[in-house]
């Protein structure tokens, strides 16, 4: 009897041969089985079979016991036959039958419906999958020796303030404050450090806007979500196998500017365009990002200078007194194994009397 790896290639194999798609896969799996049986080939259990081979061929084949684990928060592949995991805070490591050929298969089936490539001239790729989950992957010659892959998984339901409070990550006045703030479109920055749950914070706010609120979102991979009917999400694109065609997340936040933003929010600020946000900002539109930060006056001390990345005509005192003018409310999040993730501290931004910000955290 053929394996599940043997038996997949196959399937797939007849599904382009016969010029089907991958709806018609589990018929040509009973075909596959149907002939095997035939010729004598015995299977212990056909359901288990089944089961691998449809993993194998309609989803991610070993990955996707992972990706269906809901415990499971991130996986990573940093070498063949092993997969390491983070599930409920602890990072695991298994044995998997995953040989480098198999690796790339994955992730170019990944990337199949993405839009988004890997290859030598671009060796990193972000991309979202099916489910909202999060892919990016590095090759070499950038690393060392194997494919990188990690796979950042996000909660399928939309959380709202109020059960961000039920989970603890908040406290009754914090949700209260928070929910003042974004209704009265307060300028928001969210921040913290990875996993510390910023982007699980910025769509529970952006939730709690009211239904004719006209959204714009910006970012480099798809990852904000919202129940708000008039939202318009957009996502940077990358530059083709020529070198053409990118589309970087500074002209996104330019273009929604023309797009009657009543808010306008930006997944991740990083680099240039903290300075487009702060403009639109100081125009009058509500606006909103996330940025990695280790404390609420951290946030603001590098929002001060990213925009210094834009070019050497922008000065530090008028990106000093612009973020002073522009951002009202900072949102430390942080993610401890004590705590897990909470709200750690919320500052307000003001201006003092040279134009620079001044952050003060509020006490409760």
């Amino acid at each position: 009897m053929q394996s599940v790896q043997e038996f997949a290639r196959e399937v797939r194999s007849r599904v382009v041969a016969l010029e089907r798609n991958d709806f018609d896969a589990e018929a040509v799996i009973g075909e596959m089985l149907d002939d095997a049986a035939l010729l004598g080939d015995v299977v212990e259990n056909e359901l288990l079979l089944r089961a691998g081979i449809r993993s194998e061929v309609l989803g991610y084949g070993v990955l996707q016991q992972y990706l269906d684990n809901p415990e499971i928060e991130e996986l990573w592949i940093n070498r063949p036959n092993e997969v390491r995991f983070a599930k409920t805070g602890e990072v695991q490591a298994n044995r998997v039958d995953l040989p480098e050929e198999a690796i790339r298969t994955l992730v170019l089936r990944m990337l199949r419906n993405s839009g988004r490539r890997v290859d030598t001239s671009l060796p990193f790729a972000d991309a979202v999958l099916d489910d909202g989950s999060r892919l990016h992957v590095v090759i070499p010659d950038v690393t060392a020796r194997n494919w990188s892959v990690n796979i950042r998984k996000f909660p399928k339901n939309l959380y709202s303030l109020e059960q961000l409070l039920e989970f603890g990550s908040v406290t009754r006045y914090q949700a209260q404050y928070l929910r003042a703030a974004i209704k009265d479109g307060k300028n928001i920055l969210v921040s913290g450090a990875t996993h510390s749950g910023k982007t699980t914070m910025l769509v529970a706010l952006l939730n709690e806007l009211s239904a004719n609120k006209r959204l714009i979102s910006c970012e480099e991979t798809f990852e904000l979500r919202s129940n708000l009917p008039d939202w318009v999400a957009m996502q940077a694109r990358q530059p083709n196998l020529e070198g053409q065609g990118e589309i970087p997340l500074r002209r996104l936040v330019k273009e929604s500017l023309r797009m009657r933003p009543d808010v306008l929010v930006i997944g991740e600020v990083r680099e240039a365009e903290a300075l487009d946000l702060l403009v639109a900002m100081n125009s009058g539109v509500a606006g909103a990002c996330t940025i990695h930060a280790n404390s609420a006056q951290a946030a603001i001390t590098k929002l001060c200078t990213l925009p210094l990345l834009a070019g050497p005509n922008i000065s530090a005192t008028f990106v000093e007194k612009t973020v002073a003018e522009a951002i009202d409310v900072v949102i430390h999040c942080e993610n401890t194994p004590m705590t897990g993730r909470r709200v750690s501290a919320i500052a307000q931004v003001t201006a003092r009397a040279d134009g620079t910000p001044l952050v003060e955290e509020l006490q409760w």
